[in-house]
């Protein structure tokens, strides 16, 4: 009759003993993948980062540029070119004459100088290749005085 008590047992012990080789290595495969996802992600996003990087540090330049320009020196028309952080920005400056295109008539005479002051169109350029190649543009329009317009 005792043995018939522990046999039960014995059977409740052989269930819990572990895993089996083949569980092991379904675990394995799963976690595999599962890392391989997570550092492909994580990768992605410091690609991202990096080039938000370089893209916010072009627009900063882009800013202080067009904010100095007519300012440090006398606004004229005609381009005007350079380089940021030892050549990885290179920008291109082009001002000149606004012209309105919409509503305006169509005429094949030149418009004549206006005695009072005009409006330029500044239109930067900004250019980078590394780590991946990029642009960024950006037009505005400045007044410029008849003060300069006199001079010229």
């Amino acid at each position: 009759m005792r043995r018939s008590c522990f046999r039960p047992r014995l059977r409740r012990r052989a269930r819990a003993r572990g895993f089996t080789l083949l569980e092991v290595l379904v675990a394995f495969a799963l976690l595999a993948i599962a890392l391989t996802l997570l550092l492909g992600t994580l990768s992605g996003a410091a690609r991202q980062v990096g080039q938000a990087d370089v893209r916010t540090r072009a627009v900063l330049h882009a800013q202080s540029l067009l904010s100095s320009v007519g300012i440090e020196s006398p606004l004229q028309e005609g381009q005007q070119q350079g380089r940021w952080e030892q050549g990885r920005y290179r920008w291109q400056l082009q001002v000149r004459p606004y012209v309105e295109t919409r509503g305006a008539p169509a005429t094949t005479e030149a418009p004549e100088a206006a005695a009072g002051p005009r409006l330029v169109e500044l239109e930067l350029q900004v250019r980078w290749s590394q780590p991946r190649a990029g642009e960024l543009r950006w037009r505005t329009l400045r007044l410029l005085p008849p003060a300069l317009e006199a001079a010229r």
